[in-house]
């Protein structure tokens, strides 16, 4: 694990894959599997009788989950022994905390403008989604459980924060390989989708020129993140949390009487919550539960999920091209993977290589921002058939 471990930092540093991610992750996984590091130690509680004779040492959690009852428990003098410090962080992770304030700093970051402007974007941004679904049915057939399978699953909206929030509430015994799937194929966007673009599309669509966007005004742009949030959270209860947090940073961006929040949610806030998400989800790489096969079926399974997500937004906007009468460019549908916004930069790099007077990112923003939504409203709706 420490060899896997310096191979991760080694790809994130020199080789550029996601470094603010992977080096935190790799780094925690590094600090975890030192011997008697204890960096992950569950902090332990010795119950002593009546007769202060010491029972055994027993795990603070198995008193939480109700093996020794709290009357019990009172009847006895407890001595607690401190917990390792990844333990108390990461409860942040097992209690949903850092990915949504992730999607706050997210949204502050990010303008809704193109989707806004061309509405029809969010129909790309569902249709590389199926990645998710497949990916699902994909690991179901591999022997995980439903929970297993959703949390692999949805590696493929290409969104890290949604992968570790769902994988932290569905199967946190496989969040370190599903986390490191996730960023390492998000670094890989720019590797995996130009050759599936390219396949599924002709040289005169990648070569064709869209119209310039309409400008959206101020007042659709605090709208829109208030209204979406209404209307997710309404369909989708159990994506409030992502979706609402994306939403609330949006907003600070948007309204123009909240510059501090704004710049706090985007910069320090996102900085510090980044770094304690990225140590605490490689703290959970440790031998016994990352060294398996499975480890290997989420590495095959995840970039099969990148792959299908690509190839489902590139066909439905060929079929949105068709019906608009040649004026979509397919390339902007592979942006519908919410990784933002590297997606979106790679429909621009094809599309400029086939004509070098087009210019797609604004138009592949619209689908990729509708990824971010997209694949939250997923993660809930996972949530919905097999969170407890």
């Amino acid at each position: 694990m420490i060899a896997v471990a310096c191979l991760l930092l080694w790809l994130a540093i020199k080789k550029g894959f996601e470094p603010l991610l992977l080096v935190p992750i790799a780094f925690g996984m590094l600090l975890t599997n030192m011997p008697l590091g204890n960096m992950m130690m569950k902090p332990m509680l010795a119950i002593l009788d009546h007769k202060d004779s010491a029972m055994p040492i027993i795990n603070e959690l198995v008193v939480q989950e109700g093996l020794v009852g709290a009357a019990e428990l009172h009847a006895y003098t407890g001595i607690k022994s401190v917990g390792g410090l990844f333990f108390y962080l990461y409860q942040g992770v097992k209690l949903g905390i850092f990915p949504p304030l992730i999607f706050m700093g997210v949204g502050a970051m990010t303008d809704f403008g193109p989707l806004i402007a061309n509405p029809k974007a969010v129909l790309l941004g569902a249709a590389a989604q199926f990645g998710i679904f497949f990916t699902f049915i994909g690991a179901l057939l591999l022997g995980f459980t439903g929970p297993e399978a959703g949390a692999i699953g949805i590696i493929g909206g290409a969104d890290g924060p949604t992968a570790i929030f769902l994988a932290s509430k569905l199967a946190p015994h496989l969040l370190g390989a599903i986390a490191v799937a996730a960023y390492s194929y998000m670094a890989l966007v720019p590797v995996i989708q130009p050759p599936i673009m390219k396949a599924l599309t002709t040289k005169a669509e990648r070569q064709i020129k869209m119209s310039q966007l309409r400008q959206v005004s101020k007042t659709e742009k605090i709208i829109f993140p208030i209204a979406v949030t209404i209307i997710v959270s309404l369909m989708v209860p159990p994506a409030t949390a992502l979706v609402g947090m994306l939403m609330l940073g949006n907003l600070f961006r948007e309204c123009g009487v909240t510059a501090r929040l704004e710049d706090t949610a985007k910069n320090a806030l996102i900085n510090i919550v980044t770094i304690f998400l990225g140590v605490t989800v490689g703290a959970t790489a440790q031998a016994d539960t990352f060294l398996q096969w499975d480890t290997i079926k989420i590495i095959i399974l995840g970039v099969t999920a990148f792959a299908v997500g690509t190839a489902a937004g590139v066909l439905l906007a060929k079929l949105m091209n068709k019906l608009s009468g040649g004026t979509l460019n397919p390339l902007i549908g592979s942006a519908g993977v919410s990784a933002v916004p590297m997606a979106a930069r790679v429909s621009q790099v094809v599309g400029q290589k086939e004509n070098p007077s087009n210019f797609l990112l604004m138009h592949a923003m619209g689908p990729n921002v509708a990824g971010v939504i997209g694949s939250a409203v997923a993660a809930g709706v996972l949530l919905t058939l097999f969170g407890s």
